[in-house]
């Protein structure tokens, strides 16, 4: 308790130079516990809308799919098991059935993926009521970045060129009933959505599917022959692979800001204990051991990551909430990076996240300030007092 004072009224007594020190090591805590907190909100956000929109509880492959591999997309379907037709008729699951095709948007030729969905699903988020239609013409939805870079809007007509089992190539115009907007670009670039029935019927394979969606509440259990099953790990392996390594990344900022404060903690230390010598010299021919001595000088360089702390919850939770409750809103260009980015992320401050930067910080500056301190155990009192370096 007595060296908590002495090592308080040491550090007020060094005036501004304790408060820089201070003021940059919050700068340290804030700026970690941002960045964090924003990865976590969007890892969080993707996650999400990622099971919303996509992938849902798991998902049943084809044997012959492959997303990565866009010639395998033509002999990626097959006929349901019953084992998969029972939950799809239950409506757990559903089936989605996806075909090459070409589009011609204004005379333009660009390539697409037509991808028949059922129109009364409720497993994914998808707006597929609106393929509801009773005329014959074939309705269809897309996603804001397939109309921005088609520059189709509702109520417009497309021509779309497919190929069927048999090879024999066909084409028909569609009807764009619906465009959505979703942060997810696995359901939106380059795809256009129709009636699974209906493109079942265009592709002559009746009963088939390419990919089976579960529900988002269920589990995905072992493969069904002829069909792999696919967990939320796997399908989720690449978001969370771009999160490590944006932490990764970003960690460089936040290092060097705290190896700066450290940096002035420790020249503090070092100077300190050049300066007092004459006191620690006085201090230890007064009863006080060496062990002590360093003890003081340790608790002096740790306490500034104890009043660090305190600054930084003074100025940090106010800002960190009000952006936690308004968001930050991220540039329109990230919606052509080909990631769940929402345009506003919501960052995700855990109290986990927060104690263990403080602890970290905390036990960063005690290190700090114990190197120098070690010195004094080789001081002798006598040169001390004298003013003498060792």
């Amino acid at each position: 308790m007595i060296a908590l004072k002495l090592a308080y009224r040491n550090l007020i007594g060094a005036g501004l130079r304790t408060w820089l020190n201070v003021f940059v090591l919050s700068l340290s805590f804030v700026v970690i516990i941002w960045h964090k907190g924003i990865l976590e909100g969007w890892n969080h956000q993707a996650r999400r809308d990622m099971i919303d929109w996509d992938i849902g509880g798991g998902q049943y492959w084809h044997e012959a799919y492959d997303p990565y591999d866009p010639f395998s997309i033509t002999d990626s379907h097959g006929t349901l098991p019953q084992a998969l037709q029972m939950r799809i008729d239950e409506g757990l699951y559903t089936p989605i059935l996806i075909a090459q095709a070409t589009i011609y948007p204004e005379g333009r030729i660009q390539s697409a993926l037509l991808k028949g969905i059922d129109p009364g699903q409720e497993v994914l988020q998808l707006p597929s009521s609106l393929l509801n239609q009773e005329d014959e013409e074939i309705a269809a939805i897309i996603g804001t970045r397939m109309a921005t870079s088609t520059k189709l809007k509702i109520g417009d007509y497309v021509t779309v060129r497919w190929r069927d089992a048999h090879g024999t190539f066909d084409a028909a115009d569609v009807t764009i009933v619906g465009i959505f907007k979703t942060t997810v670009p696995s359901v939106d670039n380059g795809q256009v959505w129709i009636p699974l029935e209906r493109l079942r019927s265009m592709l002559q394979m009746p009963e088939e599917a390419t990919i089976v969606v579960t529900n988002k509440n269920g589990s995905i259990t072992d493969s069904v022959t002829g069909w792999i099953a696919k967990d939320q790990k796997f399908l989720l392996a690449d978001l969370d692979e771009i999160i490590r390594s944006k932490t990764v990344g970003g960690s460089v900022l936040y290092i060097i800001l705290l190896l700066l404060a450290l940096l002035a903690i420790f020249d503090t230390q070092v100077l300190s204990v050049f300066r007092r010598q004459k006191e620690i010299g006085t201090d230890i021919a007064l009863g006080m051991t060496r062990g002590q001595v360093i003890r003081l000088f340790t608790i002096e360089g740790a306490m500034h990551a104890i009043l660090a702390a305190i600054l930084a919850a003074i100025y940090g939770i106010p800002l960190l909430s009000i952006q936690a409750v308004h968001g930050f809103k991220m540039p329109e260009a990230v919606d052509d990076y080909g990631l769940s980015i929402a345009e506003k992320i919501f960052p995700k401050y855990s109290l986990g996240l927060v104690l263990s930067t403080v602890l970290f910080v905390f036990l960063c500056a005690t290190i700090v300030s114990y190197l120098p301190a070690r010195r004094i155990s080789k001081m002798k009192p006598t040169d001390a007092i004298r003013g003498k370096i060792q």
